[in-house]
């Protein structure tokens, strides 16, 4: 515990300590949830629209469904979200990066242009746009961010390996007549880590509020799935007299994507420690 928090710092360790909660939830639902089948879905219309009670500790909402049993089961599907559009923008961004660094010229030149095409448009919008033509669901969802994403892990893996071809054991390597793919998965991938391990952790958070967002819109998970965006969404047809029905996942939401942004800054800070410490 001591060395986890001088390496994050309490407020990374806090902030680490919720998201495990959070993900601990998430795969616990089932068993940890006070009403598992109104956080599956099932409606319980003899409750509807209760505020916070010993009963129903955050309310119930419009179909009488107790709101924190579909905040956590909700977890499942707004983590997996960020997590995964975050994976999916690094498959697509790191192989491009890392091809138009290492080679230059024209491989540089052409797919770095086509990395501007979508840089130019707003994310958010390019996003909706995407999840409109997809259909709404899950997956689609999650493909219309990612492809709003990958640009930027595309830039930054590029930067990293503009850095590294010129080193001196990168250099020895293709003297000593290795293979460019070999140089690139040994060599040059496992220094871009660190960057790229911070702005991932970084974009978690994000990530999950444009999912939200995508969801606040009719364009995610469909229901009776539970999805925090959804939830909030549903809820302000009855704001402010129900305040509990969107304030809840709305809050949720907030304390996630702030944890998930304060570990990445615990982690960007390490970093510049060690570069300042190796200096």
């Amino acid at each position: 515990m001591t060395r986890l928090v001088q390496r994050l710092g309490w407020p990374g360790t806090i902030a680490l300590a919720i998201v495990v909660l959070f993900v601990t939830a998430a795969i616990l639902a089932p068993w940890i949830a006070p009403y598992p089948a109104q956080g599956a879905g099932a409606p319980n219309v003899i409750a509807k629209l209760r505020p916070p009670s010993a009963e129903y500790w955050l309310g119930t909402d419009h179909l009488g469904r107790d709101i924190l049993s579909r905040i956590i089961y909700g977890t499942r599907v707004s983590l997996t979200n960020g997590v995964l559009i975050v994976a999916f923008s690094l498959l697509i961004g790191l192989p491009v990066g890392l091809a138009a660094g290492y080679f230059g010229g024209w491989i540089d030149e052409a797919l770095m242009r086509g990395t501007d095409v979508f840089l130019a448009f707003p994310a958010l919008l390019l996003a909706v746009l995407m999840a409109a033509a997809l259909g709404p669901g899950f997956l689609n969802s999650i493909i219309a961010v990612a492809v709003t994403w990958w640009p930027w892990y595309a830039r930054l893996a590029r930067a990293e390996v503009l850095v590294l071809r010129g080193q001196p054991y990168v250099e020895a390597a293709r003297l000593a007549g290795v293979s460019h793919p070999r140089i690139i998965i040994r060599h040059i991938l496992p220094a871009t880590g660190r960057p790229l391990t911070v702005q991932a952790a970084l974009d978690v958070g994000p990530a999950l509020l444009t999912a939200a967002a995508l969801s606040f819109l009719g364009l995610g998970v469909l229901p009776p799935t539970a999805d925090w965006g959804q939830m909030v969404d549903a809820g302000r047809k009855f704001f402010p007299a129900r305040w509990w029905y969107s304030a809840m996942p709305g809050m949720t939401i907030f304390i996630v994507a702030l944890a998930f942004s304060v570990i990445g800054d615990a982690l960007r800070e390490r970093k510049g420690g060690a570069a300042r410490a190796s200096a």
